[in-house]
């Protein structure tokens, strides 16, 4: 204790052994008759000393972890930046991929000729989209392809209002009626029953894409001229899969019916902004539903400019 009352001192019969009786005073001589110093232990016994040099190394490992370490996470990011530069390219990449698997797959049916032209018309299509996307200042992915169900593309929305998103919609089947249209000529000029083919294939897919439900692009149309005719393209789509029974048309009654019922419900809440985005002045809804219709007319008249028989077995492979 402080007081110096209750000490142990070491002596000769005590049985204490000399690292011992070190412990009875703060200041007690060691055996090796010095006092305790950094390299002494409190025991008594003397505690080895590192040398500098096994310090210094230990130092310099130390610095070519943390070194190696740098270079690994500054090797990570690099990569993480490059691969953000690719990212076009790999969009890019990704079209290519998906056009080649679907022109594969359609010839099967047709000829890869054909699917070759089936799957450029189709991409003339969606670039229609892409280019009044961004027209609207929205930014969108480039084409997917998927094999018998077409093509589509992504983006953030399809615009701010219900004029925009007609705008988008129509702007796939005039750049594809244009499409179609070329072929046709061509056809025509050399007297060349491929392309007059590909004509009636591509003004049948324009128009078949102007069905008035959405997800189709008359459905986006409809949404700025009169968003009730979802109903009757439900309707038609539905009479459509009981002449026709087709996987597409099913996939397409549930995906419209399910995103009919959720923007009609949408426009049951009355709200501001739903009010704001229907909100269409006259004169624009008469100018969409005059492309609208004018689209349907051209593209009815394509088709009967470009048919081609195909009694007696006569199909787009021999062609």
């Amino acid at each position: 204790m402080d007081d110096g009352d209750f000490s142990l001192h070491a002596s000769a019969g005590s049985g204490l052994s000399p690292a011992a009786a070190a412990l009875t005073g703060p200041a007690a001589p060691l055996a090796h008759g010095g006092y305790p110093t950094s390299t002494d232990n409190p025991f008594g016994a003397e505690q080895p000393t590192r040398p500098a040099g096994a310090t210094r190394r230990v130092r310099q490992r130390i610095g070519s972890a943390l070194a190696a370490i740098g270079a690994l996470f500054a090797k990570f990011f690099a990569a993480i930046k490059g691969g953000l530069l690719l990212l076009p390219k790999l969009k890019l990449l990704g079209t290519a991929g998906t056009a080649l698997v679907s022109v594969a797959a359609y010839s099967l049916f047709w000829g890869w000729e054909f699917a070759a032209g089936f799957v450029v018309l189709l991409f003339v299509h969606e670039m229609g989209h892409v280019i009044q996307l961004r027209k609207e200042g929205i930014k969108a992915s480039a084409p997917m392809f998927v094999p018998f169900l077409g093509a589509l593309i992504t983006a953030k929305s399809l615009g701010e209002n219900a004029l925009a998103e007609a705008r988008v919609g129509l702007a796939g089947p005039v750049l594809g009626t244009i499409g179609s249209g070329v072929c046709l000529v061509i056809g025509e000029a050399t007297n060349s029953d491929f392309f007059r083919a590909l004509a009636y294939i591509g003004f049948f897919l324009n128009l078949f894409n102007l069905l008035p439900v959405v997800p189709l692009d008359g459905g986006r149309a409809m949404a700025a001229m009169a968003p009730w005719m979802w109903f009757v393209g439900l309707g038609a789509v539905v009479a459509l899969a009981f002449v026709f029974p087709s996987p597409i048309l099913l996939i397409i009654l549930v995906f419209g019916g399910i995103e009919v019922w959720r923007r009609w419900k949408l426009r049951g809440t009355r709200s501001l902004e739903q009010a704001a985005y229907y909100r269409v002045p006259p004169r624009s809804r008469l100018l969409v539903g005059a492309v609208y219709v004018g689209l349907i007319v051209l593209l009815a008249v394509g088709m009967s400019q470009a048919h081609i028989l195909t009694s007696g077995g006569h199909s787009f492979r021999s062609i």
